[in-house]
């Protein structure tokens, strides 16, 4: 496990121990070493100093993926900077909202954006605004080039490093503090649990807005001092092209699902691969099955949260149960909780709320302190929300959401917000929304919708009045309209009945692949 706590300390120690060691290449061509990178880091930590940036003030950033976007995530770190992610694929609506709760002192877009963003921003009382570009171009990549690089702060070790934005149910977003214990602790079990060193070429797919693609990827190559090929998005061709210049692939399961549709995935080329990592979405058994025929390799799954980073892991060495999520990570413990009312357990699996406790836990949700109390027991441990059961080897198992929560192609969707949207189009009573299983995506977004009878809407134009008002992962695949909703005798919405209802909506006709586009 790694011996360095503190995050801004991983660059600096792999630049000073082997400066010349890769960090990051990408398909067409640009690379750096560790020495680069703490040049790139340290200019752009410069910037954001010089635009009045000073620890625990927050830099949110709705940028495209590219090595300037990596390098101002670690400028973030090493300034003592609270990094807040946005979805690139979020609206202005949506981003406005994030905007206004956490208050930046810096905004970072993409320079298309700023004529529709800029007013939003000024609106929020942001101070400042710079534009970077997914080719590294940009007002702040120039100001980061002027910059002259300057003494970094010391941190505590329990000050924020992120603020990620997660829905829940009910009301608006929260965001999860995140600490920069919380991440170097988590990167260095990961780094153990995943046998990581500095020979590792991590294949970089993942969006860099959630934990999976920032956290669990960048910051466990920091951490192992390796290397990463940062891929713009997920291509099945050019995932496969690439496959025998690394090591470790870190997926979703429709990543898996894609890859499999390939005739050329087979055990010649993954015979350099070490390992293959699927977390964000429950992996099908069939899949599981399916890729280890093809290739040989067993797919590692692992089970995370935004506000815990990762929780649990399925071993290196050991059996990977398909079906679970494994062990927990060493430092980390999960327990059953009290058992939910609206769970019948049945005589041999003990079904109940999993709860989790940590150096990863994160520190709260930000100005909500009402809320943290509620998601805490009075011992200290974090309720996630998720049902589940421990086997008697230790390994969890995910059996049910209790909030609800729909994953598809490995983004979360949460109900609620949804229903707001559609809620809101003139013409619609009420509306329910669910996930159901669907082969490429894992779970499918699908709504249920009571309209006036007179108010003459169909399913396509239900979703156009939409489709502005939403990240496009988040707009149901299907609306189906109905006379009414089934309700329990509270009056209370019955989605597990929804669920059985349209269990079969997307396996009757297999469904055509979608662009992993949010």
């Amino acid at each position: 496990m790694s011996s360095i706590t503190d995050p801004s300390a991983w660059v600096d120690a792999a630049a000073r121990n082997h400066p010349a060691r890769l960090f990051l290449k990408t398909p067409s061509g640009r690379q750096y070493s560790y020495a680069s990178l703490r040049e790139h880091t340290g200019r752009f930590a410069a910037a954001l100093m010089q635009r009045g940036v000073v620890p625990g003030d927050r830099v949110a950033v709705q940028v495209d993926k590219s090595p300037e976007a990596v390098f101002l995530y670690v400028a973030c770190v090493q300034a003592g900077a609270v990094y807040v992610p946005i979805n690139t694929a979020n609206t202005p609506n949506e981003v406005e909202y994030f905007l206004r709760d956490s208050q930046p002192r810096l905004v970072v877009i993409r320079a298309g954006d700023r004529g529709l963003l800029e007013p939003l921003a000024r609106n929020a009382e942001i101070p400042h605004i710079e534009t970077l570009g997914p080719d590294g171009s940009g007002s702040l990549r120039d100001l980061a080039a002027r910059a002259a690089t300057d003494q970094l702060p010391v941190v505590a070790a329990d000050a924020l490093a992120a603020i990620v934005y997660t829905s829940g149910t009910t009301g608006r977003s929260k965001g999860a503090m995140l600490t920069r214990a919380n991440l170097a602790s988590n990167a260095a079990a990961l780094v153990a649990a995943w046998r990581f060193t500095d020979r590792d070429v991590l294949l970089h797919t993942l969006p860099l807005f959630h934990i999976h693609g920032l956290f669990a990827a960048i910051n466990t190559v920091l951490a192992s001092g390796s290397s990463l090929l940062l891929l713009p998005k997920f291509d099945a061709d050019l995932v496969l092209r690439h496959l025998p210049d690394v090591t470790v692939l870190m997926g979703v399961p429709t990543h898996y699902t894609r890859l499999l549709q390939q005739p050329s995935l087979n055990r010649e080329l993954t015979a350099g691969m070490r390992l293959f990592v699927s977390g964000s979405a429950p992996l099908l058994a069939a899949t599981h099955d399916e890729f280890r025929e093809r290739t040989g390799h067993v797919i590692l799954e692992r089970y995370g949260m935004t506000e815990t980073l990762i929780n649990t892991s399925n071993p290196y060495e050991g059996a990977r149960l398909p079906g679970s999520v494994g062990l927990p990570l060493p430092g980390i413990a999960m327990r059953l909780g009290a058992a939910d009312p609206g769970v019948v357990a049945s005589a041999t699996d003990d079904v109940r709320p999993l709860e989790v406790t940590g150096p990863n836990v994160f520190a709260g949700y930000w100005r909500d302190p009402q809320k943290t109390r509620e998601e805490f027991t009075a011992d200290g441990w974090f309720k996630t929300g998720d049902l589940g059961r421990i086997d008697a080897n230790g390994y969890v198992h995910i059996v049910a959401r209790a909030k609800d929560l729909v994953i598809s192609g490995g983004y979360n969707v949460y109900p609620k917000e949804v229903e707001w949207e559609l809620d809101a189009v003139a013409g619609v009573l009420e509306s329910a929304v669910f996930g159901v299983p669907h082969p490429d995506f894992g779970e499918g977004v699908t709504a249920v919708v009571v309209c006036k009878a007179d108010a003459g809407l169909s399913e396509a134009g239900i979703i156009d009045s939409i489709r502005t008002r939403l990240a496009r992962y988040k707009v149901p695949k299907r609306i189906l309209l109905v006379e009414e909703l089934p309700r329990n005798a509270m009056g209370k919405v019955q989605k597990n009945a929804l669920r059985s209802t349209y269990a079969s909506l997307y396996l009757e006709n297999r469904v055509r692949a979608e662009p992993l586009v949010p």
